[in-house]
């Protein structure tokens, strides 16, 4: 089970020194838990200019340096052609700072324009040519690795978008193999709270900038909205937040409605039960059930899925 304990619960005076002891030390905890950087690495991180990445990026340097592991690291920023963008700002504190960096060109502004159909939203299109593009960079690169800036919060809001607006249960997993099984996923702010994160970036003195698109700050987007939810939650109950993060990590498939990690749980019918009900389903006597829910006219169809 997750149990992370939260620093804003601690004294308000509490140093950055000391919160970025807390951040490494659950960063680290993270890498371990899921196996996410071996031994000669190559990992790519995705910086986007915000407050995320940047920490990220910064966490994984201090790691670098005293990791029982060797790994390299570089950063990719991708300029998504969003006007207002300031990449030079992005370029400038990589290059001062020493890190191997690629800036990427890529017109997404210009595609979603072109692609986006009226009444949907930008977010999820953006995103999938961002990660078509990582993808492939790290191909190009020799990049074992893709380092992702989720933190605990995107997690959360993301397991809220998937139950209520999805019907699953499902969010972004610490440690993901790519479809094609061509690219691992890792995201070592699993751990770490937003909040905590927005405390530390400015320590680490690079410019936290947006990627200017005029869809991400959209307050009708159910990401925000989602968002809103969780924050608002949070302060009505203390440690909610603490509670759902460990609850990801621990799911008891065998106490949920997913068929296929349950039990047959309907009582096994009467012998003539079984012949009234097997009547005219000859070709499936396995199946008895399916033969039950033909009779009465109750098909899958008629369980909604959200």
């Amino acid at each position: 089970m997750i149990h992370i304990r939260r620093d804003h619960d601690a004294k308000p005076a509490r140093s950055i020194e000391a919160l970025e002891r807390s951040i490494l030390r659950r960063v680290g905890r993270a890498i371990k838990d899921y196996g996410m950087i071996a031994d000669g690495d190559r990992i790519l991180v995705a910086v986007s200019g915000g407050k995320d990445s940047w920490t990220l990026l910064h966490i994984l340097r201090l790691l670098q340096r005293r990791a029982p592991v060797r790994f390299d690291l570089f950063a990719v920023n991708i300029d998504q052609g969003y006007p207002g963008f300031r990449v030079d700002l992005v370029e400038e504190y990589l290059k001062r700072e020493g890190y191997e960096y690629y800036i990427v060109r890529n017109p997404t502004y210009r595609i979603i324009q072109e692609k986006l159909e009226p009444g949907t939203t930008a977010c999820s299109l953006c995103s999938r040519l961002r990660r078509g593009t990582l993808y492939r960079l790290a191909k190009e690169l020799k990049a074992t690795k893709i380092a992702l800036g989720h933190h605990a919060d995107d997690l959360m809001v993301t397991f809220l978008l998937s139950v209520f607006f999805r019907g699953e249960i499902r969010t972004m997993p610490p440690l993901l193999l790519s479809d094609d099984g061509q690219n691992i996923v890792i995201r070592p702010l699993c751990y770490v709270f937003e909040d905590e994160i927005r405390q530390y970036v400015p320590h680490t003195g690079a410019p936290v900038v947006s990627c200017a698109s005029p869809y991400c700050e959209d307050e009708t987007a159910l990401r925000i909205q989602m968002k809103t939810l969780l924050d608002e939650l949070e302060r009505r109950y203390p440690r909610l937040k603490n509670s759902l993060l460990a609850a990801l990590g621990k799911v008891n498939l065998t106490h949920l409605m997913d068929r296929r990690f349950l039990p047959v749980g309907a009582p096994i019918p009467s012998i003539e039960e079984e012949k009234v009900l097997l009547a005219g389903h000859a070709d499936t006597p396995r199946d008895l059930w399916t033969a039950w829910n033909s009779q009465i006219g109750l098909g899958d169809s008629d369980i909604r899925d959200g």
